[in-house]
């Protein structure tokens, strides 16, 4: 029995071969999908992470009751915001694990979560910035600053411009992050073209 032979025996033990599931779980592409399954839970406890960190602030107590509506009503557009943000990251996990037996997978599959990171932070933006904003605005006026700084959006306390900018802001984030996407799939589409005209060359 050669070397090599005694070698292989030897790797197949269970010392040596424990970590198999794991290595086989990343050849496959599933952690692609768990990246996925992860974004959409969090999506879920988002909106109850906030509304536990306003009520265990106590600013209730001292609050008038537009506020507390305001907060209310605002709040409720942020679970529809992460409720489309869940349903996104959660369908398009299937299209991660088909990308996982193409050609230059990491770099697709990287591309496609660009793109899903960008579309799901657009989406909130626009989603928040126009719905949170406008309600804010009907019963707070020119305060409804205070809203996006309760919900920990503070980056979206622009007055009531915001019930416009959101929405043209997510839209921008949109386009800017498919565009990058867009540029890492054309980087491997040339590669694996420039591989074909080589080997057809050779013949």
């Amino acid at each position: 029995m050669s070397v090599s032979e005694k070698l292989d025996q030897v790797s197949e033990k269970k010392f040596f071969s424990f970590s198999r599931p794991y290595l086989d779980f990343i050849d496959k592409s599933k952690i692609y999908g768990l990246i996925y399954f992860v974004m959409a839970v969090i999506n879920l406890i988002i909106p109850f992470v906030i509304l536990y960190q306003v009520i265990d602030s106590g600013i209730f107590r001292y609050l008038e009751a537009k506020f507390i509506f305001a907060f209310i009503l605002s709040w409720i557009v942020v679970v529809f915001a992460c409720w489309v943000g869940f349903q996104l990251w959660w369908n398009r996990r299937k299209r991660v694990v088909e990308l996982g037996t193409t050609e230059f997978s990491a770099t697709m599959i990287f591309s496609e979560i660009l793109q899903t990171s960008g579309e799901w932070l657009g989406t909130l933006i626009g989603i928040i910035g126009a719905g949170a904003g406008l309600f804010a605005f009907i019963f707070l006026g020119n305060d409804l600053n205070e809203i996006f700084r309760m919900i920990g959006m503070r980056s979206l306390a622009l007055g009531p411009a915001v019930i416009i900018a959101g929405p043209i802001i997510g839209f921008v984030i949109i386009i800017l992050f498919r565009f990058l996407a867009e540029q890492l799939r054309l980087f491997a589409s040339l590669v694996e073209h420039t591989r074909e005209i080589a080997k057809n060359v050779k013949r």
